[in-house]
């Protein structure tokens, strides 16, 4: 037969109402009670039943995770930590993609809302007027977004790109291009906003673009005409897809220019050369988005980022009599 709670309650010595605090509100329980009943609950093998608690409670302990793209390779390790976070108190979690689409992503947000019990959204697409009226229907988090009076976790791209550009800066490099991310990305617009009006380095934007492979590869052209020595890519993916591009047009990297992405996803580590990449703490990212939703703790976090140098960066060629393959040291 099934283990009931009162079972639980019987061999932990406590009333049945402490077993279900301990499952439904369990910062209600004496840390040792607590730890006691969940232990006698995993020897029996004892469940609660989600179904009759929600009706108790109002809460189905459910979590939505929304991100712009489960391809892409920076939002796995995110998915995971959440997941990981969710599970560790007693919570499932629902995840879904919305193709880079900000109406899928309202869609799935109104869907969401009805089944779970509260959202984590992740590199959202949709506009601010869009968001602040989704925000009103259930509770939030966002992550790589700022909205006012919503809960954020973001993870410092700015200074991650600022770092990036020094860098380049350092390397030699005078004339950098920004390949830039899709039009509805904050990160982006961070991005643009900490690299641009640098002093000693002109930055040519390239943009928007489509934030993916086929994105990099597209602007191949682009950046081989452009006449800089080194680019910064909006993530890892276009980085890769950028130096795929280069290379089928005779481009060297980083012989000819420079590449760095922004991520620190495995794919740049695995890739050759291994990008040099602005790495992004996307796992914290997903585990404390989770513990601020549950806590309904109201807050503005912001993640460090850093700089790991590999392969794909080095000095500018010296300039030569026969400029055109990207590759002149500076424009001046």
């Amino acid at each position: 037969m099934a283990v009931t709670i009162r079972d639980v309650a019987h061999a932990s010595g406590v009333h049945v109402s402490t077993v279900s605090r301990t499952f439904s509100a369990p910062h209600m329980v004496n840390a040792e009670t607590r730890t006691r009943v969940l232990a006698v609950a995993e020897r029996l093998g004892y469940r609660p039943n989600r179904a009759a608690r929600s009706l108790t409670t109002g809460r189905t302990n459910n979590l939505g995770l929304i991100v712009a793209d489960l391809a892409n390779p920076f939002f796995p390790p995110l998915i995971k930590a959440a997941q990981a976070a969710a599970r560790a108190r007693d919570y499932h979690l629902f995840v879904a993609d919305t193709d880079e689409d900000p109406a899928k992503e309202q869609e799935l947000v109104l869907a969401f809302s009805k089944q779970v019990d509260g959202i984590v959204l992740c590199s959202p697409r949709s506009s601010n007027k869009a968001l602040e009226k989704l925000v009103k229907t259930i509770p939030f988090v966002l992550v790589n977004r700022r909205l006012r009076g919503v809960t954020t976790v973001v993870m410092d791209v700015a200074r991650g790109a600022r770092t990036a550009m020094e860098h380049l800066a350092g390397l030699g490099h005078r004339r950098v291009a920004l390949v830039s991310g899709p039009s509805g990305s904050w990160t982006s617009g961070e991005i643009r906003k900490a690299v641009t009006d640098r002093p000693g380095v002109e930055t040519v934007v390239i943009g928007p673009n489509a934030p993916t492979e086929e994105g990099g590869v597209t602007v191949a052209g682009q950046v081989a005409a452009s006449g800089v020595t080194a680019v910064l890519a909006y993530n890892d993916l276009v980085a890769i897809g950028l130096i795929e591009g280069l290379e089928e047009l005779g481009v060297g990297v980083p012989g000819d220019i420079s590449v760095i992405g922004i991520d620190g996803s495995i794919t740049g580590r695995l890739y050759r050369p291994k990008l040099t990449t602005v790495a992004m703490p996307t796992a914290d990212a997903g585990r404390m988005a989770v513990d601020l939703l549950i806590t309904s703790m109201s807050a503005a976090a912001v993640l460090e980022t850093h700089l790991v140098v590999r392969e794909s960066t080095a000095p500018p060629k010296a300039p030569t009599s026969a400029p055109g393959r990207g590759g002149s040291g500076s424009p001046h």
